[in-house]
């Protein structure tokens, strides 16, 4: 079974969500990072840039895909992970700590409540893999 820590949101696109104050910090879930295999590239948008939720906001490159990350809600993004550029496999070990990929400044906070919680992501992601 994979993590699905309970203080975050999560979309039906396997990213999650933390939220501080008005700002939102994004990664893939374990559940998506596992599916992937090993990472070895993130391609990540740039501090400035501004998205839509649901919008893809960057690229990860596994030894099986490269899969397009979505951004689970609308805002600028404030800060990028750098430390992924050197050490991408941190997806893996670590998603939802040194892996997480952007900080963004929420235009619409209330976008979150229309994400899903850790119980409604692992049903989720238990009827994707039946």
């Amino acid at each position: 079974m994979a993590n699905v820590p309970e203080d975050l949101h999560y979309s039906k696109d396997h990213e999650w969500v933390r939220v501080e104050g008005n700002e939102a910090i994004i990664g893939i879930t374990d559940y998506a990072q596992n599916s992937l295999g090993d990472v070895v590239y993130v391609e990540l948008p740039k501090a400035g840039d501004e998205f839509s939720a649901s919008e893809s906001f960057g690229s990860v490159e596994s030894v099986k895909a490269v899969s397009e990350i979505f951004t689970p809600v609308s805002g600028v993004v404030t800060s990028i992970n750098e430390s992924l550029a050197d050490e991408p496999e941190s997806v893996n070990s670590d998603p939802y700590g040194a892996g997480w990929m952007v900080r963004m400044r929420m235009s619409s906070p209330g976008e979150v409540d229309s994400l899903l919680t850790a119980a409604e992501y692992e049903d989720f992601t238990k009827a994707e893999s039946e």
